[in-house]
């Protein structure tokens, strides 16, 4: 199957939501719904795509403060399709996404709510989209239950705020770890191969060859 991807910024974080869906079948799932559901909501519809599952890397109001919204759009406009089940992060995260609420208050954010995933991930399960799977990789560092989601066949990995194009996930929220952070990113995701593109959770696209060679905090 060829997949396709579409990046949406949403909040005033500029979070990269993405989109992911099979050419051939128009079945999608929709990573890190953060908000701006209005704005997502237009983009499924242009793209003319079914979403199957909203997907999360991790409990940061910016990337999960939309899905239930979401999910609950999607349904009133879809009342005879399946339901859309939320995935992950990992369990560690649920107090983070308990308190997307109290955290987008802080903020001066609207729209933002807490959500409870249908399943929370574990490492070494896998995410069926037709034809694509996707890998869970355990990441922690930035959060404690932060995963990463990896086509290996696609060479696509979605990584959430583990790495970026030449920096990392900041790590002095109290529940992070830099240390933790940078094994995650050396020993899981570094060694998938230079050649698979990233879609970080903010900023541009990379690769994790050029991150290797070029990226200031892996030296």
């Amino acid at each position: 199957m060829t997949l396709k991807a579409a990046i949406i910024p949403v909040t005033e974080f500029q979070q990269n939501c993405t989109i992911l869906w099979e050419e051939e079948t128009r079945r999608a799932v929709v990573v890190d719904a953060g908000g701006d559901v209005d704005k997502l909501m237009d983009a499924i519809g242009q793209l003319g795509v079914t979403v199957e599952r909203l997907l999360l890397t991790h409990g940061h109001m910016d990337h999960a403060g939309g899905a239930a919204e979401l999910r609950e759009r999607l349904a009133a406009a879809h009342p005879d399709a399946p339901r859309i089940p939320i995935e992950g992060p990992g369990e560690a995260d649920g107090f983070l996404l308990a308190a997307i609420e109290k955290q987008a208050q802080l903020y001066g954010l609207r729209g933002l709510r807490s959500v409870t995933p249908d399943r929370f991930l574990k490492e070494g399960e896998t995410i069926a989209l037709g034809g694509t799977t996707f890998d869970v990789v355990h990441c922690p560092g930035h959060t404690p239950g932060h995963i990463a989601f990896v086509d290996q066949t696609a060479r696509v990995a979605l990584v959430g705020d583990i790495i970026f194009a030449g920096s990392v996930g900041r790590t002095d929220l109290g529940y992070g770890s830099h240390e933790e952070l940078i094994n995650s990113i050396t020993t899981k995701l570094l060694p998938m191969g230079d050649d698979i593109t990233f879609v970080p959770g903010h900023g541009p696209t990379s690769t994790f060859g050029q991150e290797r060679q070029s990226n200031p905090f892996l030296e």
